[in-house]
């Protein structure tokens, strides 16, 4: 302000008014029981993460090593890839003994399984395969106990995790993580907008000059944007109304911003549910934005396109497409 020096003594001074006034909206500090199991799984998330980078990591060995392993089996650290690999480990090279341990339905791919194992899978690849097997199943042992843990923080909350359930793409344990980040009681939030806000699942808008200008979405938490964005992914390819408003915004707009428009509807759909305990979640269906648009209107557009496509004039009389023959010269 003219007239006033800009200090950091002015800056605390003025600080400390706002805050003896109440000037200052506090900052949302979740309960007890919340921010235990925020913490319970945040933690579990960064144990499944390790988990995959290490296999990662030995399937990048494998390859270095021109086994094909992957490229038969679809989850190489199952019942019959473990064996295969615990044999690698304890000496074994020949393909044929290393396919025979395939089981169930992948005895029928032995042939291939043999071409894929014959490779150059030498002593120091066992040594790291070695680590790198115990390191998984370390963390999978680690996430399994908080798993126990977490379901028993999740009991007074149990009926609100069921309420997310039926949401589409949220499973039980992207239905913990929602309630461990944002909680379950929704009067902090005066609207769904602003838990949107809040959780910076908005673009922002950045006026200048009377100017506005898109600037994306802001950094938000980090953690409810990974099970937003795994949510997201799992239903934007189901015959559902939100599977389809992932696609028709990913069309015109592309993937990112589909993201950040589907994971806003998640997030509103997720304040409706936990605003009314006696809330259940329905889902529109995929031709909800068909059954809204007119018939005329849809035959209009298709006919843009379609003229657009061709170069001929195309006009819709009496409910039907017409093709114009341009005059004669």
């Amino acid at each position: 302000m003219p007239g006033r020096a800009k200090t950091d003594r002015a800056d605390a001074v003025w600080l400390a008014k706002v805050a003896e006034r109440g000037m200052c909206r506090p900052s949302l500090v979740q309960p007890a029981p919340i921010r235990k199991l925020r913490d319970l799984a945040r933690y579990r998330r960064s144990l499944i993460e390790d988990r995959t980078r290490e296999m990662q990591l030995a399937e990048k060995l494998l390859e270095d090593a021109q086994v094909k392993l992957s490229s038969m089996i679809s989850d190489i650290f199952g019942v019959s890839g473990r064996q295969m690999l615990q044999a690698l480990i304890d000496g074994q090279r020949d393909p044929k003994v290393l396919a025979d341990m395939a089981r169930g339905s992948m005895r029928g791919k032995i042939p291939a399984l043999e071409e894929a194992l014959r490779g150059f899978f030498t002593d120091h690849h066992a040594v790291l395969l070695l680590i790198m097997l115990a390191n998984i199943d370390r963390l999978s042992e680690q996430a399994a106990l908080l798993d126990a843990e977490i379901e028993q923080v999740m009991g007074p909350f149990s009926a609100q995790a069921a309420q997310l359930d039926e949401i589409t793409g949220v499973g039980q344990v992207a239905a913990q993580e929602l309630i461990a980040e944002i909680g379950v009681e929704m009067s902090r939030f005066p609207t769904a907008a602003h838990l949107v806000s809040w959780a910076k699942f908005c673009p922002q808008t950045h006026e200048s000059t009377g100017r506005k200008k898109g600037k994306g979405r802001g950094k938000g938490n980090r953690w409810l944007a990974g099970t937003l964005g795994r949510i997201v992914f799992s239903f934007s390819k189901s015959d559902t109304f939100l599977g389809e408003r992932y696609r028709r915004i990913a069309r015109r707009r592309g993937k990112s911003k589909a993201l950040v428009a589907a994971g806003n509807s998640v997030l509103t759909v997720v304040y409706q549910l936990l605003s009314d305990p006696q809330a259940h979640f329905h889902d529109l269906g995929a031709d909800y934005y068909d059954s809204r648009i007119s018939k005329d209107r849809r035959a209009r557009s298709l006919a843009s396109q379609l003229q657009a496509l061709t170069g001929q004039k195309i006009v819709i009389r009496n409910g039907k497409a017409v093709l114009i023959e341009p005059a004669p010269t």
